[in-house]
């Protein structure tokens, strides 16, 4: 194996680990407080965040499996309903409207990683909230994919933003980058390429082109 795909992969598990550290600590706490809480109001409490601590991790976890996972038990192709709640997982505590505008037709594992990390990439830079639109169609033999963020406010990451326009090399490998790394890559071995486009300083267009369907 490369140093780079071991640093790729070390990245990538960065990238979770950081993630699922919140809701997890915050579990590992609330099960600390309720060892030792004896009202029952506070005890109620503490079972609320167990719950939502809970809920957390899973969604994250099945977002994850989608987004840099196998996706296993999908065969080649995954319905779009299952991105799609792992994508409403992810953004659950955001004030992020959501406009799905994919149809009920299985999509290739390929399409589906791209539009999850995309979409990881855009609620992270709705840090206030905003609009999130996602689209995929198929054009021939290939499939399109456009993600559309509105916001008073988008915060995508420099290097971010220069790997999904210019390439993997045009910014160093990180743990926040690492998404964007492999939209590129996942783009590359499908005969794709990647685009970015800042229509307006409250608006932000991202998307992928595949060729054989992906």
């Amino acid at each position: 194996m490369t140093d780079d795909r071991v640093d790729f992969a070390s990245m990538l598990a960065s990238r979770l680990c950081h993630d699922l550290l919140s809701p997890v600590g915050a579990f590992a706490n609330g099960l600390e407080l309720l060892a030792d809480e004896k009202d029952p109001e506070m005890r109620a409490r503490c079972i609320d965040l167990l719950e939502q601590s809970a809920r957390t991790s899973a969604a994250k976890l099945k977002f994850f499996r989608l987004a840099f996972g196998s996706a296993g038990g999908f065969g080649e192709a995954v319905p779009p309903g299952e991105a799609k709640a792992a994508i409403e997982g992810i953004m659950a505590d955001r004030p992020i409207t959501l406009n799905w505008m994919i149809g009920d037709e299985p999509l290739p594992k390929p399409a589906v990683k791209i539009i999850l990390n995309l979409a990881l990439i855009l609620v992270d830079a709705l840090v206030r909230g905003g609009r999130l639109d996602i689209g995929c169609e198929r054009q021939g033999e290939g499939i399109e994919i456009a993600l559309h963020a509105e916001a008073e406010r988008i915060l995508v990451d420099a290097d971010v933003e220069r790997i999904l326009k210019d390439g993997e090399a045009s910014a160093a490998m990180t743990s926040r980058t690492a998404p964007a790394v492999l939209v590129q890559a996942v783009a590359a071995q499908n005969g794709g390429q990647v685009m970015l486009a800042r229509e307006t300083p409250t608006s932000l267009l991202v998307g992928a082109v595949l060729k054989g369907g992906g």
